[in-house]
């Protein structure tokens, strides 16, 4: 995942301080910094509980950290890529697709008002004269998907008031929030069979000009939704040799939004099961058990299916998960998303 960090950050912002996050103004785009994205997952039921997931991010990178100063209509410092992703478990089908453009010309880019997100016919936009509720909107021959999204609960920061920390050097950290629970409804379209969905949905934000340690690989990141109304965010950063990082780190978000930040002392994870992909070779660990003892949780995490790797210009493994288990005493259930990079 080199291609999200790369090593001069002279001449952009970075991040150095907690800062309560402003919104609307932070959903919005933070061009000062060398790359940022916008990324939803989600856990969709159609006809006869037919099963769903879906990706889909906005990244925006820096090229430079100051606009061109010719006068050109092409000029421009900022490049965007988007990733879609759609899981049929029924179907056993996983379709992925991306796209590039520069911030020129109308092509991509980000407008406050309403708020818009959009790569060519992608897009991101508000429905209304607030932030939610959302319109998804991305397609390609394989498949489709537009979705309109609500809020269930307030975001959550993440770290030390929204500064999330991914390593011991000086500005090697970002600004991170989430919208852990949201519901979704609308329609997929995987291959040529089209269903009316439902469900929950993720929205994670995060800015920044450093984002990983030259000693990590990569990470493994858990959002999971839990039938007791929790939601819970860990990634844990990884070594080559596979040792986590002290630096790995998540929230748990309680039914009524309440929220407190995870350590690696309070989240312990083990693998269960490895799926290799036929395609790359790449040997993915897509089985795990989650325990959170101090808040009585213990998970077992499942893919919706195993063969859910992005084999584009980043290859990772990106998937729909089910999740089962026991918390407080009781028998708990639940749907996430699982990502894992470097492998």
């Amino acid at each position: 995942m080199r291609f999200l960090s790369g090593d001069d950050s002279s001449g952009y912002a970075r991040v150095l301080t907690s800062r309560p996050f402003k919104f609307p103004q932070d959903h919005g785009s933070h061009p000062e910094f060398r790359s940022e994205w916008w990324y939803f997952t989600g856990n969709l039921a159609g006809a006869d509980e037919r099963r769903f997931g879906f990706e889909l991010t906005l990244f925006r990178f820096a090229l430079a950290p100051d606009r061109p100063d010719r006068a050109s209509a092409w000029g421009t410092n900022q490049v965007w890529m988007a990733h879609l992703s759609l899981t049929d478990a029924q179907a056993d089908r996983f379709v992925t697709a991306e796209r590039f453009s520069r911030e020129a010309l109308g092509l991509a880019g980000y407008q406050p008002e309403p708020f818009s997100l959009w790569l060519e016919d992608w897009s991101v936009v508000s429905e209304g004269p607030d932030f939610f509720p959302l319109r998804l909107t991305a397609g390609t021959e394989e498949g489709e998907l537009g979705l309109t999204l609500t809020a269930l609960k307030d975001p959550v920061s993440h770290g030390e008031d929204g500064l999330d920390r991914k390593g011991p050097e000086t500005g090697n950290a970002s600004h991170y929030y989430s919208f852990t629970r949201l519901q979704a409804t609308g329609d997929i379209r995987v291959g040529q069979r089209e269903d009316r969905v439902n469900g929950l949905a993720w929205m994670d934000r995060e800015w920044g000009t450093s984002a990983l340690s030259r000693s990590l690989e990569g990470w493994d990141w858990f959002a999971l939704q839990l039938s007791d109304g929790r939601d819970l965010m860990y990634y844990r950063l990884r070594s080559a040799q596979g040792e986590s990082s002290p630096y790995s780190a998540g929230s748990l978000v309680e039914a009524d939004g309440r929220h407190r930040a995870l350590s690696p002392q309070d989240v312990s994870v083990a693998v269960l099961e490895y799926w290799q992909s036929p395609v790359t070779g790449v040997r993915y660990p897509v089985s795990w058990q989650l325990a959170v003892p101090e808040a009585e949780l213990s998970l077992e995490i499942r893919p919706l299916l195993p063969q859910q790797e992005l084999d584009l210009t980043v290859r990772y493994w990106e998937g729909a998960v089910v999740v089962t288990g026991t918390g407080q005493s009781e028998g708990l259930s639940g749907r996430g998303y699982l990502e894992l990079t470097g492998y």
